[in-house]
């Protein structure tokens, strides 16, 4: 890594997970570092292994849920307790729910089938915290007020094989302060706050100053060792009020008193037209926002209409997106938040019934509103607090007011202003908690609804359906592309810069071929036609796929085909087949229209992977497929150079996920979570080849390494021009100016030129990555006058030149697709600060 040059490792969360997890986002224990990775002897060993190289460390952290299991003390021992316990207030429990049967007790939906039959299944027996309830692998503590009675019988007397022993073990399970149930019921019925609809990861309050504390004591001492640099705060939005969890966190982080400040972003999903806010005091998102606008400036926006009509047409479904949308946040409400429903309008409830002019607002009415405005939303949430009143939430309600209005027959507008009055003013604390409750609630329903379910409906062109993208609009301009890195720039110039992640659903190299169809839609149309046609006899045999399933399968085919992979190659067909298998089964539940994870129809799912395996084993299919794919690949490389080198120098801090130096083409997890062949990277760093000569061997990736490896020297070299450099979007003329993005950045006597091609599909002839110089027809880009009369070396091509008037695209892109130029530059500071400043 140091090798590469990047500058921190940016690690999974450290703290104690539930035994065996493969990501740690389940904590179980955030007191401890994990035994499973070494403990913090380990820790401490990785942290001297990383300075010894001068590399940082940033880590991952989960202040809004933790994995309940046995292994979770805290939660243990709420439910030995309830409310008394000295952690009833650390997890985000509805004490008090519309069900009186909860009343002080928690629901516990563990049971694989109804109550009256798991009795059978569950025991009484002394395990690690005295006498405990089991039920296969969980165990539930007993309240201490039943030890006296279970010795006095002995734990044989509640023994559910006999009448009297389950009648009499049915009423001590009444008596504790929780309520097993069987799992179905929780969508409807839980009383705590989930992450999402994940019955295993409750909900923690950090918004309680002793409980953010005890959360976040283990991190806080690490940071003050000098053996952390900073963090990325997963899922900020579910936060109760992440404006005020941020700036505690930064306040706390700045009284250790480290020599740099910490470096501090937030995964935040920005809807259309969001923005995060300036006063969190963080440094910016983990950088959803640039992976969509990165994609969207390689996507040709004028095809949206004949890939909107070829969609629609083929699969029977919407043309547009905004209907899917719509469709699944209502079944996501009614599937899935059932409970968490109920309390939100329980919440508004209240607040109705404090005012006279309110009492006509009944129940049943705040609940068809609520509805309504969550399935309109267009943002994650609102942040509305008793203290504040963010200006974008206004335009955020004003908007899902709207959208509400137009189900009418749903929900009364009278009835929506005032509701959306109080949540836009949440005056007083029956309104702040009203308010909350909402906010809890619209940022996982978006994003079980959006990301989870429509994105996997909607297959217009699955390149633009990833996290954080905005799937409605295929693609923007150059000119759109700028303004927005100059914003980030502006607003938050060290904002974390990601072109893939550990939940991405399709690879950075995936998108970027796939990007590649908006230029040749009536072509793509033909193909898709044609396999259609040609593979009816196996959907007949199948009686699956969809029409829908369908299309996405030969999308997912085309962009994911390994470059280095031959039709001939049988074996390697087989392994890609079985990759595309477990994206296959994890699209079909996640779009929920045959099957789903709850509600599994194994038919539907055993005859898709039928028709899979024999389209991919015809091997007519499998020669059409690989020479599409073979026709976009070339397209899809330079679209994956240029994703790159963007990155690397708009204003912010670049994030390489493992391994993705090389082509990306995974899939969604656990595809994008396979081990890395790191020696192999490490053999083509070592072996230091230049990228032009690279570029003709371009399919097995280590011309993207080298691209990678040479601007980031650029960036230690120059560290002013990354850091508060200005950037200056530069004049393109000629027949191609819409396919050229170019850019200059300045910082004192320092200053650097970025061109890079996009929409080039139509450009390139044969198999190379090269593009003809005669095929740019006399397009040039027009440097700042400031850029002139200097001698400048292009740090990725290696050539050398005098910056006139004007520069010839076709000339300094004929031998590697994309160009930095740099200017004079000056040697770079040590790591391990912040790594913009590295």
């Amino acid at each position: 890594m140091a090798r590469l040059g990047v500058s921190h490792l940016y690690a999974s969360p450290i703290l104690m997970a539930r035994a065996g997890s493969m990501h740690g986002y389940d904590v179980v224990d955030p007191t401890r570092v994990n035994p499973e990775l070494g403990g913090e002897d380990g820790f401490r060993g990785m942290v001297a292994a990383l300075r010894s190289e001068h590399l940082g460390l940033i880590v991952d952290i989960v202040p809004n849920h933790m994995a309940i299991s046995p292994e979770n003390a805290w939660w243990q021992d709420m439910l030995r307790l309830g409310r008394s316990s000295p952690h009833g207030d650390v997890f985000d429990i509805d004490w008090h729910p519309q069900n009186a049967l909860l009343d002080n007790k928690v629901l516990l939906p563990v049971l694989g089938k109804p109550y009256g039959e798991a009795l059978d299944d569950i025991r009484l027996m002394h395990g690690a915290s005295g006498q405990e309830v089991h039920y296969f692998d969980n165990a539930f503590p007993i309240r201490p007020e039943d030890a006296a009675e279970i010795s006095a019988l002995g734990l044989e007397a509640y023994d559910a094989a006999d009448a009297a022993g389950r009648a009499r073990l049915h009423r001590l399970l009444e008596r504790q302060h929780y309520r097993l149930a069987f799992w179905r019921t929780a969508g409807d019925d839980i009383n705590w706050r989930r992450f999402f609809d994940i019955n295993e990861l409750a909900g923690v309050r950090v918004e309680v100053p002793r409980v953010f504390e005890a959360t976040h004591a283990t991190l806080f001492r690490l940071y003050a060792e000098g053996l952390i640099d900073g963090v990325r705060v997963d899922h900020v939005d579910g936060l109760a009020d992440p404006r005020a969890y941020c700036r505690r966190l930064r306040a706390r982080l700045t009284e250790l008193k480290r020599e740099r400040p910490a470096y501090l972003v937030v995964e935040k999903i920005l809807g259309v037209g969001e923005s995060l806010a300036l006063d969190w005091q963080v440094d910016g998102t983990s950088g959803y926002d640039f992976m969509n606008d990165v994609s969207a400036v390689q996507h040709d926006p004028d095809a949206a209409p004949a890939l909107s009509s070829l969609w629609a047409s083929l699969s029977g479904r919407s043309a547009a997106f905004e209907p899917e949308e719509i469709e699944a946040r209502h079944e996501t409400l009614d599937r899935g938040f059932g409970g968490q429903l109920d309390a939100c309008v329980d919440a508004l409830y209240r607040v109705a019934l404090l005012g006279l002019a309110t009492r006509d607002v009944s129940r049943a009415a705040v609940r068809r509103t609520v509805i309504a405005l969550l399935a309109h939303f267009p943002a994650y949430r609102g942040y509305a607090t008793q203290d504040q009143r963010p200006a974008g939430d206004q335009a955020v309600y004003a908007r899902a007011l709207e959208g509400a209005h137009a189900e009418r027959d749903l929900a009364r507008p009278e009835v929506v202003a005032r509701i959306v009055g109080w949540l836009c003013a949440p005056d007083g604390p029956v309104r702040q908690a009203a308010a909350t409750r909402f906010q809890q609630l619209s940022a996982p329903v978006a994003a079980k609804a959006v990301e989870d379910t429509a994105f996997y409906r909607y297959g217009r062109l699955l390149s633009r359906n990833d996290v954080g993208f905005d799937a409605a609009r295929l693609g923007i301009r150059p000119g759109e592309f700028h303004r927005r890195a100059h914003a980030r720039g502006t607003q938050f110039p060290d904002a974390m810069l990601a072109t893939a992640t550990h939940d991405h659903k399709r690879g950075e190299d995936v998108r970027a071929r796939l990007a590649a169809l908006s230029e040749c839609p009536d072509e793509w149309g033909a193909a898709l036609h044609g396999w259609i046609g040609r593979n009816a006899r196996y959907r007949a045999q199948a009686g699956a796929p969809s029409a829908g399933d369908e299309v996405m399968l030969y999308q997912m085919i085309v962009g994911a085909w390994p470059t280095t992979l031959t039709a001939e190659d049988r074996p390697g067909r087989h392994a890609f087949t079985e990759r595309l298998a477990g994206w296959q089964e994890k699209a079909l539940h996640e779009a929920k229209l045959r099957t789903s994870w709850t509600s599994p129809d194994a038919g539907y799912e055993q005859a898709a992977r039928a028709f899979l395996d024999a389209v991919m084993g015809d091997d007519g299919f499998a020669a059409e497929a690989a020479t599409f794919a073979d026709r976009l690949g070339p397209a899809g490389a330079v679209n994956g150079l240029a994703q790159a080198v963007l990155k690397l120098t708009v204003p912010g801090v670049p994030d390489l996920y493992q391994g993705t130096e090389f082509w990306d083409q995974s899939l969604v997890d656990p595809d994008n979570r396979r081990p890395v062949d790191f020696p192999a990277r490490i053999a083509a760093l070592e072996a230091a080849e230049p990228p032009a000569v690279l570029a003709g061997a371009w399919r097995d990736g280590r011309v993207k390494q080298a691209v990678i490896a040479r601007v980031l020297a650029l960036r230690r070299r120059s560290p002013g021009l990354f850091v508060g450099g200005d950037y200056t979007p530069l004049t393109v003329e000629g027949p191609c100016a819409e396919r050229v993005i170019a850019f200059a950045r300045r910082s004192d006597d320092t200053a650097l030129m970025v061109v890079v091609p996009r929409l080039v599909f139509g450009l390139m002839t044969g198999d190379g990555i090269a593009i003809p110089r005669a095929a740019w027809g006399g397009t040039t880009v027009l440097p700042p006058a400031w850029l002139e009369g200097r001698v400048w070396r292009d740090v990725i091509g290696g050539s050398e030149r005098r910056m006139g008037a004007s520069v010839s695209v076709g000339e300094i892109l004929e031998r590697v697709p994309v160009a930095v130029f740099d200017g004079l530059s000056r040697a770079a500071p040590p790591h391990g600060g912040r790594p913009a400043r590295s």
